[in-house]
C-alpha cells in the first residue's frame, strides 16, 4: 500500500466486525453481493472475515478473494500459525492480499486474558508477523486495546513489528474508551516515538461505545493517521464502529479543515447503507446522520423557506452526493414498463441486475403499483432487497387471512409451503399479528422465542408500504428478519419467516 501524503485509505470491516453484531449473521451470497457493492463504494481494503472461525467463514473469505477484483481483500488472524494459514489459503488468490493479525498489549487483557508478560507479547507479536511476511508483503499489526496501554509498550511492539515486516501498524480503540484530544495525543506520540514510523502506514479501529468513534478517527486523521477502519451504518460489536459514511462525508464536506480527500464512490453510499440494512435486518434509525430517513427532511415552515430558496441554507451536503434523488422522484407507477424500472434501478445504484432478478423485481413491483398509487425510490429498494438478497427459504408463505376488531376475537389462517409441502392452519391471539405468528409457529414448529419487533412506514401516506423488523432467538442463536408489504399483517409474517429461515440456515 502505497502511502499518499493527502488520502486516507478506508478499510471496511462490515463483512467481519459489522458481522458481529448481535443477529447479524450473513450467508455467503449476501456477503458476495455486499462485498460486490464495496467495491462500487471504491472502498480501499475489504476485511471479508475471519477464516479460521468457521468453515464457512474461510468459504466467504475465499469466495470474495477468488472473485472480487479492483480492491484488496483481507482475513483476521490471531498471532499463531495456524491462523495465519488459513487466513493465507483463503486470501492468496486475491489481487495484493492482505494478512490481518492482532494481539492485545493493554496489561488489563495480558493479566486476565493472555495471561503473559510483556516481552512474551513482543516476541510473539514479532514471530507471528514474520512467519504472515512470508506468505505476503502486505501484513497488517493490531494491537488489541491500544488505547488503554502503555504507550512506551506500544512504541516497542510496533517499531518490532515494522521491522518483522508489518506495513500497517493499527493502534484500536477497542472499547471505545479514548476522548478526541486524548485519541490525537496518543497518535502523535507513535509518530514522535517510533523510529521507524516512516516504514509504515499507521491505522486507527475505533467503537462507538461512548458515541465517539468518528470524532475519533478525524481526531486521529488529523494527528497524522492515513487508514482507517469502518463499517457501513456503523454497525459491529456493542454499540458498533466508525460510521463510513459519517467519516467519509465529514471529510469531504470539511475540505478546509481536513485537508485529505478519500476515495470513495459517495453517491453509492445510500443504496449501500438499505443494502446493508436489509441483508442484517437492522434498520437505520430516522436521526442517523448521513442515511437517516430525517437526514435531509425539513419539517420547520422556515426550514423550508430557506431551502426552496438556497439549499444551502440548511443543508450543507447534496442529497445527491449519497445517490439519494432530490425531492424522492415519484415517476414510476402501474403504467411503467420494465425498462423504466431498470433504468431507475440503475440510476438508484443498482446496475448488476441478472434478468432472473429483475424479473423477480419486476413482478413484485407490479403487483405493489397495483395497490399503491405512486412508487418512490425507498418503494423500490424495499422490494429490491427483498426480492434479491435471499437465502434458502424452507418456509414459504402463500396466503395470510386475519380477522379482527375492538370486539372479534383476533384470528389468523396460514397457508405455508414448509420443505416443499404445502401446509395451513389457524390460530387466535391478542391481535392479529400474534394469531399469525401463533399460526406460523404451529406450522413451522419453531421453538423460537421472539425479542423484539417494530413496525415503520417506508414512505408517507396510508398506502404506504409497511415495514417490520423482528429478532428472534432459538438455543442461543439470534437472528433477524425483515419484511415490507402494504398490509402490515403481512409485512409482519414476512419478517417472521424470514427470520425463522435464517435460523434454519445457522443450523446448518
Amino acid at each position: 500500500m502505497t502511502q499518499e501524503k493527502d488520502k486516507v485509505f478506508i478499510f471496511d470491516t462490515t463483512l467481519r466486525d459489522g458481522e458481529q453484531s448481535p443477529g447479524a449473521t450473513m450467508n455467503m451470497q449476501e456477503k458476495f453481493r455486499l462485498a460486490q457493492q464495496l467495491v462500487k463504494l471504491n472502498i480501499d481494503i475489504i476485511e471479508a472475515g475471519f477464516p479460521v472461525a468457521s468453515a464457512g467463514d474461510f468459504d466467504c473469505v475465499k469466495n470474495i478473494a477468488d472473485n472480487i477484483k479492483g480492491v484488496q481483500v483481507t482475513g483476521l488472524a490471531r498471532t499463531n500459525q495456524k491462523d495465519i494459514d488459513a487466513a493465507w489459503e483463503a486470501l492468496k488468490n486475491g489481487e495484493n492480499p492482505r494478512i490481518h493479525t492482532f494481539l492485545a498489549t493493554s496489561d488489563i487483557h495480558l493479566k486476565h486474558k493472555l495471561k503473559m508478560t510483556r516481552d512474551q507479547v513482543l516476541d510473539l507479536a514479532v514471530s507471528s508477523v514474520k512467519y504472515a511476511a512470508s506468505k505476503t508483503p502486505n501484513v497488517e499489526f493490531s494491537a488489541e486495546d491500544a488505547t488503554r496501554s502503555d504507550l512506551d509498550f506500544v512504541c516497542r511492539v510496533f517499531e518490532a513489528v515494522i521491522n518483522a515486516g508489518a506495513k500497517i501498524l493499527n493502534f484500536p480503540d477497542t472499547t471505545g474508551y479514548a476522548l478526541p484530544d486524548e485519541f490525537a495525543a496518543q497518535i502523535r506520540y507513535l509518530i514522535e516515538n517510533i523510529p521507524n514510523i516512516d516504514q509504515a502506514v499507521l491505522s486507527v479501529h475505533c467503537h462507538n461505545d461512548l458515541g465517539l468513534a468518528v470524532a475519533n478517527s478525524l481526531a486521529a486523521i488529523k494527528a497524522g493517521v492515513r487508514q482507517v477502519e469502518t463499517t457501513l451504518n456503523g454497525i459491529g460489536e456493542r454499540a458498533g464502529n466508525t460510521a463510513m459514511e459519517e467519516l467519509v462525508m465529514a471529510i469531504r464536506t470539511r475540505a478546509d479543515l481536513m485537508d485529505v480527500r478519500t476515495d470513495i464512490a459517495t453517491e453509492y453510499i445510500h443504496p449501500s447503507s438499505r443494502m446493508v440494512s436489509s441483508i442484517t435486518g437492522m434498520p437505520v434509525q430516522p436521526n442517523k446522520a448521513i442515511v437517516g430517513a430525517n437526514a435531509f427532511a425539513h419539517e420547520s415552515g422556515i426550514h423550508q423557506d430557506g431551502v426552496l430558496k438556497e439549499r444551502t441554507t440548511y443543508e450543507i451536503m447534496n442529497p445527491c452526493d449519497i445517490g439519494l434523488s432530490e425531492g424522492g422522484s415519484l415517476v414510476l407507477g402501474k403504467h411503467s414498463g420494465r425498462h423504466a424500472l431498470k433504468d431507475r434501478l440503475k440510476t438508484m445504484g443498482y446496475a448488476a441486475l441478472t434478468d432472473v432478478e429483475l424479473n423477480r423485481v419486476f413482478s413484485r413491483f407490479k403487483e405493489l403499483a397495483d395497490v399503491k398509487k405512486d412508487m418512490v425510490d425507498e418503494d423500490l429498494e424495499a422490494i429490491l432487497l427483498d426480492e434479491v438478497i435471499q437465502i434458502p427459504e424452507i418456509y414459504q408463505l402463500i396466503s395470510l387471512g386475519a380477522m379482527s376488531g375492538n370486539k372479534t376475537m383476533p384470528a389468523s389462517a396460514v397457508k405455508l409451503m414448509v420443505n416443499g409441502i404445502e401446509k395451513q392452519g389457524a390460530a387466535i391471539g391478542v391481535g392479529p399479528i400474534d394469531s399469525a405468528f401463533r399460526a406460523i409457529a404451529e406450522l413451522t414448529g419453531t421453538r423460537s422465542k421472539l425479542l423484539y419487533f417494530a413496525v415503520s412506514s417506508i414512505t408517507g401516506g396510508t398506502d404506504a408500504q409497511g415495514e417490520v423488523m423482528v429478532r428472534v432467538e432459538d438455543d442461543g442463536k439470534i437472528v433477524v428478519g425483515q419484511g415490507a408489504d402494504p398490509d402490515i399483517i403481512t409485512a409482519a409474517a414476512k419478517a417472521y419467516l424470514k427470520a425463522l429461515n435464517r435460523l434454519e440456515y445457522l443450523k446448518k
